[in-house]
């Protein structure tokens, strides 16, 4: 059986847990390494059987509580070396060098990473190979390039960003334009339209179920996102893909394949 579970997504942070038989992965660590450990549990994981952790990328909505989980429980921490030496890490931590692109054995299942357009140093998207399915983790990234298309198309499953609405975003006050900028560039975040672009694609590929996160808590809403995806589907006639909105108000319950 293949499990997803969202214990966190969104600007203040993300962590994924992905179970597949017996073995557990945690896929990004971006809250405290407590508030970690009570979603765990909650979702009714001890931290300690954890077999290890991916990471995306070094920024602090990633990673804020990796480096204190994974001394606490003794994990191994996988990702590529320029993600590494990003996070600039002094404390002795069980590093296990994931080369971007290449595909590894996590018994009975494997896992591949692929490179993003973000503004990190090397920043990925994963894809979870398992007999239920294949299933994406795709976050943080400014637009779909023709690799991260390549590699999508194979998902049944998808947890993908629906980071901000351009209209919100443009009238949000608090933010200078430079960060606007930042955001909006092809090395930023996805817009809703965007997502909606990819899901609807996607669907006429296969996908079957897709979790939409990473939702900017000042410049979206989760009715807008939504509101576009769905417009949009039907719009293509494609309504049969299931859609799921994450939020902390109101989470994903687990997704479960075979």
């Amino acid at each position: 059986m293949l499990r997803l579970t969202i214990l966190a997504s969104g600007s203040s942070g993300n962590a994924a847990l992905l179970e597949a038989g017996s073995r557990r992965w945690l896929v990004d660590a971006g809250l405290s390494s407590r508030r970690l450990e009570e979603r765990l549990r909650a979702a009714g994981v001890e931290p300690s059987s954890l077999s290890g952790v991916f990471l995306t990328h070094e920024h602090a909505d990633h990673a804020r509580g990796l480096r204190v989980f994974l001394q606490r429980h003794s994990l191994p921490l996988y990702c590529n070396e320029l993600t590494w030496l990003a996070l600039g890490w002094q404390a002795k931590i069980d590093w296990r060098r994931m080369e971007t692109a290449v595909r590894l054995d996590l018994g009975g299942m494997e896992i591949e990473s692929f490179p993003v357009p973000h503004d990190a140093a090397d920043p990925v998207g994963f894809l979870f190979h398992h007999p239920a399915g294949t299933i994406g983790v795709l976050t943080d990234l400014g637009y779909a390039t023709r690799l991260v298309w390549e590699k999508m198309s194979r998902c049944r499953a998808l947890l993908l960003e629906a980071n901000h609405d351009p209209g919100l975003l443009q009238a949000d006050s608090r933010r200078p334009w430079s960060v606007k900028q930042r955001i909006l560039s092809r090395h930023g975040h996805l817009s809703n339209q965007s997502a909606a672009e990819i899901a609807t694609e996607l669907a006429r590929h296969g996908l079957q179920e897709i979790i939409l996160g990473h939702l900017s808590a000042d410049c979206n809403r989760p009715e807008l996102v939504e509101e576009t995806v769905r417009s949009r589907l039907e719009e293509a006639r494609l309504p049969s893909l299931s859609v799921h909105v994450w939020t902390e108000g109101a989470p994903v319950p687990p997704l479960c394949w075979g």
